[in-house]
């Protein structure tokens, strides 16, 4: 059997390997290179097991203070980065015939144009999208999850809130949306990262 099989019978085993779990997702969140799983495991048994802590205080957040510094660091350049590539494909989007741009850089063409009501930031809206980057990489979409969303007009982020009140209800458009009117420069870990021109099929189903 390879040597992490564990055995999940009791409740017992199954809750806490299910507390594992959680703190895995977590961890996760917060990844860098040269985290140790099995050296996340021990500091979990020394405190389970009132054994004695391996480091200091100091020397624990000097190192926290290290790695969150080189964190900050990478993604700074990993923005930058992708802050450039996003520029040059705005730039050649912008070329594209149907591409229209609004005063605070959408850029959007009408694939389908509807003849309902445009909603208002007091709406609430059904819609189903199909977001991308720029290289066609999906990172969300409910098309794929087979279900439209429900959320209001301004519970989203900057750049839909303006489209969606362009949009006539029935409309499918493609949104092109640079950093500033998406995640901007944070992004939103770990999914989207800091710099991201985001691209979306948006169709407006109903006002609801």
């Amino acid at each position: 059997m390879p040597e992490n099989t564990i055995t999940l019978e009791t409740d017992e085993q199954k809750v806490s390997y299910g507390f594992g779990l959680q703190f895995g997702q977590q961890l996760l969140r917060n990844k860098f290179d040269g985290l140790e799983a099995a050296t996340v495991a021990q500091g979990i048994a020394d405190i389970l097991e009132e054994n004695a802590v391996q480091i200091s205080e100091s020397d624990l957040n000097e190192a926290y203070a290290n790695i969150q510094r080189v964190l900050q660091e990478k993604a700074e350049a990993d923005a930058k980065k992708m802050s450039e590539l996003g520029q040059s494909f705005l730039e050649e989007n912008a070329k594209r015939e149907g591409v229209q741009l609004t005063e605070s850089g959408i850029q959007y063409e009408i694939l389908e144009e509807g003849d309902g009501e445009k909603p208002t930031t007091d709406n609430t809206v059904k819609v189903h999208y199909h977001g991308t980057f720029m290289d066609g990489q999906v990172f969300d979409s409910s098309v794929e999850r087979g279900e439209p969303a429900t959320f209001g007009v301004t519970q989203v982020i900057a750049g839909w809130t303006e489209a969606l009140q362009m949009m006539p209800t029935g409309s499918k458009w493609r949104l092109v949306l640079p950093p500033e009117l998406a995640y901007g420069d944070a992004g939103a870990p770990p999914s989207i990262p800091g710099g991201a021109v985001l691209v979306f099929e948006v169709h407006l189903i109903d006002i609801v």
